[in-house]
């Protein structure tokens, strides 16, 4: 008689997953969607000699495709957020148990706790759901992530990734963020400058590097560690990032100069006159 009453509430209990599971999975995004999906990207003004003189967007991004990114900016990410990524398929096992070990300790010592989403995972997050914390999300991400892995390429996630976080200091994406922090194009990073930008998807401004400059270098140097550790980077290449001051621009700039408002302002309405405002803001 036990044996029936445990059978069938073994029974019962499955029923009520699978509907909970039906009702949370009912409204769920199409993955595939992400195979022409392109996150919004500003229209920008160029002087004659090529020089950027004016910016206009809804958010200050620069898409970039995979292959323009450098390998050392690749490795940074990697490093900080999803060492894993190209042998997992969308979850991390080892990842998540990884995070809880450290959790034990960070909670001790008062740190940041760490979640232990796989960049896929924040992919789905980040463009197809919403940013709550409840498990209802969480078992959303961790399907989604598994039809983004069957749907698109290692190297299709990452690029969005890549061109869909934000960074702070008015940067989503990683081509935006050099630009506003270093004044540079992906191609001329060095490792460190590489490393405190994938330091900053945790929170950046925690890792503001004018309000909280040991925070950020810290960070960064986290990241060249880790880089290291992982054979992305030499002992040498190490000590020399390791050695180098953590420089940015004081704040985030939409243009290397600002004496042609006028001119920036007729191009403009030009262009919203032609294309219509939205596109002028989020079509780049």
């Amino acid at each position: 008689m036990a044996g029936v009453a445990l059978l069938g509430a073994i029974a019962v209990a499955g029923v009520v997953v699978a509907i909970y599971a039906a009702w949370v999975l009912h409204d769920m995004p199409d993955a595939s969607e992400l195979a022409d999906y392109r996150p919004a990207t500003a229209t920008r003004v160029y002087a004659e000699d090529g020089t950027l003189i004016g910016e206009f967007s809804d958010q200050r991004r620069i898409y970039v495709t995979y292959d323009q990114v450098p390998q050392t900016v690749v490795h940074a990410f990697l490093a900080a957020e999803d060492q894993n990524f190209f042998s997992h398929g969308g979850i991390d096992v080892s990842g998540i148990g990884r995070a809880m070990f450290k959790n034990v300790f960070n909670v001790l010592s008062g740190r940041r706790l760490e979640g232990g989403s796989t960049i896929t995972q924040q992919v789905a997050k980040n463009v197809l759901l919403t940013s709550e914390t409840s498990l209802n999300r969480k078992l959303k991400e961790a399907v989604l992530s598994s039809r983004l892995e069957a749907t698109l390429s290692k190297e299709q996630i990452l690029e969005l990734y890549l061109n869909e976080i934000y960074l702070g200091y008015r940067s989503y994406g990683v081509a935006s963020a050099a630009y506003n922090y270093f004044g540079k194009s992906l191609d001329q990073l060095t490792p460190d400058e590489a490393a405190f930008l994938a330091a900053l998807p945790k929170g950046p401004t925690n890792y503001h590097p004018k309000r909280y400059p040991e925070a950020a270098l810290g960070r960064r140097n986290w990241v060249l560690g880790e880089m290291a550790d992982n054979k992305w980077l030499s002992d040498e290449q190490l000590q020399t990032a390791l050695a180098r001051p953590l420089s940015t621009r004081s704040a985030p700039r939409r243009a290397e100069y600002a004496d042609a408002d006028f001119f920036v302002e007729e191009a403009r309405r030009r262009a919203i006159a032609l294309f219509g405002q939205e596109e002028v803001n989020r079509g780049g």
